[in-house]
Order: C-alpha cells, then sequence, then structure tokens
C-alpha cells in the first residue's frame, strides 16, 4: 500500500475541458410526405375523377339520345317492313285457302269472318 494516496484512495476526475455534450434529443428521420402534400394530392385525384366521372354521365348520356333519334327515325321503316311482311303473309293465306277450298261450293276465299266492315288485323302470326 505504499504506492497509493495519502488517504487511500484516487478520486477519478473529468478530462481537462469536460466531457462532450450528450445529445438527448429525438432525431427522427422525417417519413414520407407533409400532410399539406397529401391532402392536395388527395383533392386533385378527387377532382379529376369527378372531372373524368361528369365527362363519362355526358357521354352515356349523348349516347342515349342518339339510341332513341336512330330509334325514332328507324320506326317508319320498320312500320312499313311489317306491313310489306303482313301484306305478303295474307296474300300466302288467301292463296292456301283458295287453293284448299276450291272444291267447296258457295266458298268465298278471303271473305272476313267478322260482322263488321272495319279493317281487324289478324292476332295470330304463323312463324
Amino acid at each position: 500500500m505504499s504506492n497509493m494516496a495519502p488517504h487511500g484512495f484516487k478520486q477519478d476526475m473529468p478530462p481537462p475541458g469536460g466531457y462532450a455534450a450528450i445529445r438527448f434529443q429525438r432525431n427522427l428521420p422525417t417519413r414520407g410526405f407533409s400532410g399539406v402534400v397529401v391532402f392536395g394530392t388527395v383533392l386533385t385525384v378527387c377532382g379529376l375523377g369527378f372531372y373524368r366521372l361528369g365527362q363519362g354521365n355526358n357521354e352515356k348520356r349523348e349516347l342515349k339520345r342518339e339510341v332513341a333519334w336512330s330509334r325514332i327515325h328507324l320506326v317508319p321503316l320498320l312500320l312499313a317492313e311489317r306491313d310489306r311482311d303482313e301484306y305478303r303473309r295474307s296474300e300466302a293465306a288467301l292463296a292456301r285457302e283458295k287453293e284448299i277450298m276450291k272444291d267447296v261450293h258457295g266458298w268465298e276465299a278471303g271473305k272476313s269472318v267478322y260482322s263488321t266492315k272495319r279493317y281487324t288485323p289478324s292476332n295470330v302470326v304463323v312463324l
């Protein structure tokens, strides 16, 4: 014990100039975009989506209008085609009736079976 201090201990002292400062602050990196950027992006995407939705609705409305007008313009053609088909079928039915009933005395082919002078279209469609 001869090389010890007179009191028996050696005190540990700080280095000359002191210790370095202790970093106690949280140093977290930024994670992603700021709230303003995210909110602006969401608003932009929603705005563009609603714009495209409106454009699609206008396009659908215009297509519906086009279909309606094409049907309106086709109605006379379809009615004329139906009238021609009905006339052709009635002439064929009259010819068949004349052929079938040619031997029956007093039979008038094509005479209406109704007791009226008004036109009554046939209700039975033969396909």
